[in-house]
């Protein structure tokens, strides 16, 4: 078998079925990725580093599928993380800033910790919009002071590869990896999910355990899987949930006996109720609006019934980034503060200060944003935070996404990519995944500077814990549809 060859475009179920029978292993799986991305990544720029451990610890779990059988699904199976997510390996865990260039982590996250558990191989890092891109309003998608700028595998210096989990996504179009993880406070997985062709799950706030994630708002920050497929996706999810308890949120406590992947049901979508939010369509150019129209004709084709237009009492709703704003000083604060005494910087402040004296290298789009949080107390006891925070809970969530899935009896809600649905998703701490939908040939370029065509995802968004009723919905318009097509590397 041509390994390397092989595993352009295959699933975890594939890669499981090959070590099951003895005709490849972890160990030639994870040589044949590493092999690919020292081929092709030298223009994308999707991965920071690769786990030198990475062959060894899949030798290891070789033998012990020999020894004593498989854990499961993920065993032996690389798998890339976003550099926000502590690993305590030889990696480096940077959040995409030259001021924690030399940080490792002294213990896992609880996302990584997960994975190891389930067999998974750590295959590397993945590059990141520089502090989730909350350092300035003016930083491209996808640049990092520590690894540069990532580009989209299907135009690479043309096409938006999206923000801020920009590594990850590009990394799994790319097949440089089975599947990666990335993080989202509003659009970072969602965003680069669609822009490259790749699926995204942004879950209910509370679902994933955040220990030892670099932080912006933990009132919106989740961690999420990032596949080339929907099974891929929600075999990812089941890993990455801590069973070992009950999940605690804003949104109540959801009890995580369930596997996403028995939600895999194409028959689902006959008895789905989709509602149309019109209103956050009307600024899509001609090529994208036909994506979004062509998915509507094959959802109704598959037997969902249509509920359009649907409108939602926030249409009008001023937002802010207020939340964001408050909680990123606190909780980067927070972070920081408990790393070891010969990493340079253990505040905010101390990473605006660090940024100024190495200004050449750090500040190629400024720190606006750093310095715009470092104005608040960090104590978040401010009355506009907490008043943006009650707005956002309330006009997203019941006045919002809630207020229409109840006034129509919706299972879900669509929209184009990141373009609206992600931003309500993340203030009202829903879920949403996506999906390929489709390539706009033509493109207009938006707000940001980017042009607006190639890989768009069709999204479905739903209210708190609706994870299984999302991933039925995104199977069936994955089966019926098939748009994924792997890039053509050079």
């Amino acid at each position: 078998m041509n390994v390397e060859k092989w595993i352009v475009e295959a699933d975890i179920q594939a890669l499981q079925q090959a070590m099951e029978s003895g005709s490849t292993s972890s160990e030639k799986i994870v040589q044949a990725y590493i092999d690919r991305i020292h081929t092709f990544d030298g223009k994308i720029r999707s991965v920071l580093e690769i786990n030198p451990e990475a062959v060894e610890i899949a030798r290891a779990l070789d033998l012990e599928r020999k020894a004593t059988g498989s854990r499961g699904m993920l065993h032996g199976i690389p798998i890339l993380l976003k550099d926000n997510i502590d690993t305590a390996d030889q990696m480096h865990t940077s959040a995409g800033s030259i001021t924690l260039a030399h940080s490792f982590a002294s213990q896992d996250s609880m996302v990584a910790a997960q994975l190891r558990a389930a067999g998974a191989v750590l295959l590397g890092k993945t590059n990141m919009t520089e502090w989730a891109g909350f350092m300035s309003v003016d930083i491209w998608a996808g640049y990092s002071s520590r690894g540069g700028l990532t580009l989209n595998p299907y135009g690479p210096g043309e096409l938006f590869v999206g923000g801020s989990s920009s590594g990850s996504a590009a990394a799994i179009a790319a097949n440089f990896g089975a599947a990666a993880i990335g993080t989202e406070t509003s659009g970072s997985i969602i965003s680069p999910a669609s822009q490259n062709s790749v699926v995204g799950i942004k879950p209910t706030v509370g679902l994933i355990r955040q220990d030892g994630i670099v932080p912006i708002a933990f009132s919106q920050d989740s961690a999420g899987p990032m596949a080339r497929t929907v099974t891929d996706a929600a075999i990812l999810l089941d890993a990455l949930v801590d069973r070992g308890g009950w999940q605690h949120s804003s949104h109540g406590t959801e009890d995580m006996d369930r596997k996403y992947t028995s939600s895999l049901d194409t028959a689902f979508l006959k008895q789905a109720r989709i509602g149309i939010p019109r209103h956050y369509y009307q600024h899509l150019d001609k090529d994208r609006l036909e994506v979004i129209e062509a998915a509507i004709h094959v959802l109704r084709q598959q037997g969902a019934t249509i509920i359009d237009p649907v409108h939602l009492p926030c249409e009008d709703a001023h937002w802010d980034a207020n939340v964001m704003r408050y909680e990123f000083k606190q909780g980067l604060n927070d972070y920081l503060s408990r790393l070891p005494e010969h990493i340079p910087v253990h505040s905010l402040a101390e990473v605006i200060v660090f940024n100024e004296q190495h200004a050449e290298k750090a500040l190629k789009y400024g720190q606006g944003t750093l310095i715009w949080a470092e104005e608040t107390s960090g104590t978040l006891t401010e009355q506009e935070y907490l008043d943006s925070l009650r707005y956002n809970k309330e006009m997203a969530g019941e006045h919002g996404i809630d207020h229409a899935l109840n006034e129509h009896q919706l299972d879900a809600l669509l929209f184009l990519g990141s373009e609206g649905g992600s931003d309500l998703a993340a203030r009202a701490g829903y879920p949403i995944i996506t999906v390929p939908g489709g390539y706009a040939e033509e493109g207009v370029i938006a707000p940001g500077g980017y042009i607006t065509k190639g890989p768009q995802g069709i999204s479905f968004v739903g209210t708190a814990w609706s994870e299984p009723t999302l991933i039925r919905i995104a199977f069936g318009f994955e089966q019926a549809t098939g748009h994924r097509v792997a890039p053509i590397l050079k």
